[in-house]
């Protein structure tokens, strides 16, 4: 396996003079060498083909005994010299200073068809940034990580990608619920991809510590790399970055809403600067439409990271980045610009979404209304987001015995659909096909661009702890059938039908189906 191995991060930025792997504060740094924790007995579970092609590697590549090695830390790849993160973040609102990647070790940058990517293992061992962890992953969580981060790319939603999943052969002690019941698990790593892992945390930490030389350093990295439209120069060019990261951020989580995906754990340290979705821990999909719900165990009491709020959690997430940033720019206006921009600009972009979501692509002023009133109803009558707008598309307008079939096929609680409640969806259901009589496509040309844009198959919690109890069994073929399953959710796929469907009663308490904590 020869990979084109091109190392920019750590060249071009300066390192931890420490090579110890010991727990520490790294200062003026932006990462710190380390080496990944060999393990006791790596196996294989799964490759994404697809993306080993893009980096550069072939099928007979990925079987070899030295992709294994390298891909769950055993073996360093020639010329290369592995390394760890250094960031800080806001989690749920509170600065946390120094985090770091505490169990992600990057291997290396590989270039191929003119594309850069870095490599990481997630679940590779100790690092200066492990605090009181033991920089390892579980099975579990890192089938979710694997299956999720392919499906979202497929859904057409800025991602980090998958590239391996393998067991380790060790046995990790957790305790899944956080609740004093530790237990030992699989051990797994995941490789993962993306052209750059570096998230705003990355640039926080300089900020909060003075350190304006490398985080002027960071940022004209970053700019170089992955931002080269920017030509501007001077302190404009840091305006042009955060407005860049800004965009990126706000289609990122419009593609959320979109497809009904909640990502659990927005904190800082878990925002791409690429606008891509990353680390993926307590994730899950609406299914009764809730815009109140969040997966996460943690966030239960306050619920901040919750559907609804996920939009305005980015620009507050971005007003953290802008306060990084101001020592570059040392002038708040433009910075406040920028954020007064992605206000002005959700709100539109929402509606915008949600309309296409139901057919309607002109624009009407009252279609906010509408959505509104349509959202109240979804949620009044616990209905399952993705059947009710796959199916909307090819329900035959006008017919409302058809159409009370699905909305009561749809909810979880279809004893809610009587009575006043079923009135306020006749009168909904008047207003919208009086609606899409405004529209110019025919019928056959609105349910192809609605299926574009609505997935029939997304990766349910329960979907992936069947897939992980299998696996737990040494039985990855529910791994397999949900990989091959997902790289096409737009698709009808007639012999998976049986995935296209609520959330089972069994799964509404069992661990891992519904809310999930961040062990992993």
């Amino acid at each position: 396996m020869k990979l084109n191995s091109n190392d920019t991060f750590t060249t071009a930025l300066p390192a931890d003079p420490i090579v110890e792997n010991t727990r520490r504060q790294v200062e003026n740094a932006c990462f710190s060498y380390v080496a990944p924790k060999k393990t006791a007995a790596p196996k294989l579970v799964h490759v994404s083909k697809e993306m080993a092609t893009a980096i550069g590697i072939t099928e007979e590549d990925s079987a070899t005994s030295h992709f294994l090695k390298v891909m769950t830390g055993n073996e360093i790849l020639p010329n290369t010299k592995p390394y760890a993160m250094c960031y800080g973040g806001h989690q749920f609102g509170n600065w946390a200073g120094q985090l770091g990647d505490g169990r992600a070790i990057n291997l290396t940058e590989v270039v191929h068809n003119d594309k850069r990517w870095a490599i990481q293992l997630k679940g590779a061992g100790e690092t200066p940034y492990s605090r009181t962890a033991d920089g390892l992953a579980v099975l579990r969580s890192s089938i979710r990580e694997y299956l999720c981060s392919e499906a979202m790319y497929h859904l057409g939603v800025p991602t980090t990608r998958a590239l391996s999943l393998a067991l380790t052969g060790d046995r990790v002690l957790r305790d899944v619920m956080y609740d004093g019941n530790s237990a030992y698990e699989k051990g797994a790593i995941v490789a993962r991809v993306a052209p750059s892992f570096i998230r705003f945390g990355n640039f926080e930490i300089l900020a909060s510590r003075g350190d304006v030389n490398t985080l002027k350093q960071l940022a004209d990295y970053t700019i170089t790399h992955f931002f080269p439209e920017i030509k501007t120069t001077g302190t404009a060019k840091y305006v042009d970055l955060f407005k860049a990261v800004s965009t990126q951020s706000l289609t990122m989580v419009m593609h959320w809403q979109r497809v009904g995906f909640v990502h659990g754990v927005m904190n800082t340290d878990n925002m791409s600067i690429l606008g891509l979705t990353i680390d993926y821990g307590p994730y899950g999909w609406l299914e009764e439409y809730d815009p109140g719900w969040t997966p996460n165990t943690t966030d239960r009491q306050h619920k901040r990271y919750r559907y609804g709020a996920q939009s305005q959690v980015v620009l507050w997430n971005l007003y953290q980045l802008a306060n990084a940033l101001y020592p570059l720019i040392e002038d708040a206006e433009p910075l406040e610009a920028v954020l007064k921009t992605y206000q002005d600009s959700y709100g539109n972009a929402y509606i915008e979404i949600m309309t296409s979501k139901i057919g309607l692509f002109s624009k009407d002023k009252n279609d906010p209304e509408l959505i509104a009133n349509l959202e109240q109803l979804l949620h009044r009558s616990a209905i399952d987001m993705t059947i009710f707008f796959r199916t909307l598309a090819v329900l035959p307008q006008g017919d409302m015995e058809a159409t009370i079939a699905l909305l009561k096929e749809a909810s979880y609680q279809p004893e809610k659909i009587v009575g006043v409640p079923l009135q306020d969806w006749k009168d909904w259901f008047i207003k919208y096909d009086t609606r899409l009589a405004i529209e110019q496509l025919s019928v056959a040309e609105r349910v192809e661009k609605m299926n574009a844009i609505n997935p029939k198959y997304v990766l349910r919690n329960y979907m992936a702890q069947l897939a992980i109890d299998a696996a737990d069994q040494g039985d990855f073929s529910i791994v397999e059938e949900l990989y091959t399953l997902l790289k096409n959710p737009y698709d009808e796929q007639p012999t998976a039908q049986k995935w296209f469907a609520k959330r089972p009663d069994w799964a509404n308490d069992k661990v891992g189906c519904s809310m999930l904590s961040c062990s992993s």
